[in-house]
């Protein structure tokens, strides 16, 4: 009786949802308009992205992991050893883990010729200084 009773809720709960129907796409046929505004370079300031963990942290990992596996070599003094060398070696390895996964980017601040102030992370192509002539589109600055 149990089973029939389940079966009848599954058949009933897949007839509904084969009732249900999805929501047709939205279909744009016009263009989207670019916002251009000009303006000109205030400052530049450098920032990792994409790293969120505390400075050092790969330094920290790396030399536990090395003095766990260094203490499994040697035995007496030579075990006390092994396990300092193995913290150092991996915590100098973990260091240089850590800066080769993190990402030094810019935002560039331009005051814009209307007046206000505006911080972009998009640079398009070529070398941006501070007093560069540039133009924003959709978000993006590139140099004038």
């Amino acid at each position: 009786m149990k089973f029939r009773s389940a079966a009848i809720a599954v058949m009933t709960s897949v007839a509904l949802l084969g009732c249900a129907y999805p929501e047709p796409y939205v279909v744009y046929d016009r263009p989207v308009a670019q916002r251009t505004e000009y303006g000109v370079v205030e400052s530049m300031e450098l920032y990792r992205d994409g790293y969120s963990g505390p400075a050092g942290l790969g330094t920290i990992l790396g030399g536990i992991a090395g003095g766990i596996i260094g203490h499994q070599f040697g035995g007496g003094h030579g075990n006390t050893a092994a396990t300092i060398a193995g913290a150092i070696g991996g915590g100098v390895v973990g260091n240089q883990i850590e800066r080769a996964n993190a990402r030094d980017r810019y935002r560039v601040i331009v005051r814009l010729d209307s007046g206000g102030t505006v911080a972009l992370n998009e640079v398009g192509e070529g070398e941006m200084h501070v007093g560069d002539r540039v133009r924003i589109v959709n978000r993006r600055v590139y140099r004038y």
